[in-house]
């Protein structure tokens, strides 16, 4: 059987063709897998979020379930005071990145702990991307012992939930001391 124009090589081609097509209605079609780490989704979820203006509270964020929740004031030594956490529906640090990775990646890639348990479950990098998390702390011989975390955004930004009384909101890294690093998953 001949095709008109072709033959053998115009045979080769329409093979090649549907090949081609049906590789590009398999990868159109595949799901992404949750737990994905795409950095770019984690610095659109951070801005839109900060467009929501949610209020800082100490241990907000860290329900079953990522996102805003009311806080504790178990640990508290905030400048406002008496703590207002208890009552107050909102984030703090950690519950800020745990809420951002969980709506980017589709799960809780970051779980429910403080910024020590989740900087143990990233790795440690010398050049940052938009997207990765910058940690605050210090490093000992036996531990790594952070007390504050942000989305990095480039440029020497960050987007972070800062402290009692403030909102989700971008700030310089070089405000803050005690810079520990940047870590990815």
């Amino acid at each position: 059987m001949e095709l008109v124009g072709g033959g053998r090589d115009g045979m080769r081609r329409w093979r090649l063709a549907a090949g081609a097509a049906a590789l590009v209605l398999l990868v159109a079609t595949a799901s992404v897998p949750l737990g994905l780490y795409v950095p770019e989704n984690v610095v659109r979820i951070a801005y839109e979020i900060e467009q929501r203006r949610i209020v800082y509270s100490w241990g907000g964020g860290h329900a079953e379930e990522p996102g805003p929740s009311k806080g504790t004031c178990k640990g508290y030594q905030g400048k406002i005071q008496p703590c207002p956490a208890a009552r107050t529906r909102g984030l703090d640090c950690s519950g800020f990145a745990r809420w951002v990775y969980a709506l980017a990646s589709g799960s809780d890639v970051l779980g429910p702990g403080n910024t020590n348990d989740h900087v143990r479950r990233m790795r440690r990098v010398l050049v940052a991307m938009p997207g990765d998390l910058v940690f605050f702390g210090s490093i000992t011989k036996k531990a790594i012992k952070t007390h504050h975390v942000g989305i990095y955004l480039g440029n020497g930004k960050m987007m972070n939930a800062p402290e009692t009384g403030a909102v989700v909101r971008v700030d310089d890294i070089a405000r803050r001391k005690d810079f520990l690093g940047f870590y990815r998953l």
